[in-house]
């Protein structure tokens, strides 16, 4: 199974989720060194929580189903803690 694809699997666990607040995310890149660069979409996006939805949920999600994952960062992230 492809990488990406496995990624989406992973991501389809917490979906459910995002989309109760209104949000949900998108796989923008897989870089050649296995980071997954997603974007947040929705309230996921704006929400003050989306960093922590971000490290404790999508990040540990799939890196958990996708050992070959080195890190995942949201490319529109702004708000840092």
């Amino acid at each position: 199974m492809e990488l990406l694809e496995q990624v989406e699997q992973a991501l389809e666990t917490i979906r459910p989720y995002l989309k109760a607040d209104g949000g949900d995310v998108a796989v923008e890149e897989i870089t050649t060194d296995n980071v997954v660069k997603l974007k947040l979409l929705g309230n996921c996006g704006s929400c003050k929580m989306s960093f922590m939805t971000m490290k404790a949920g999508i990040e540990q999600a799939i890196m958990k189903a996708v050992p070959q994952i080195t890190g995942v960062e949201a490319i529109n992230l702004t708000e840092s803690v």
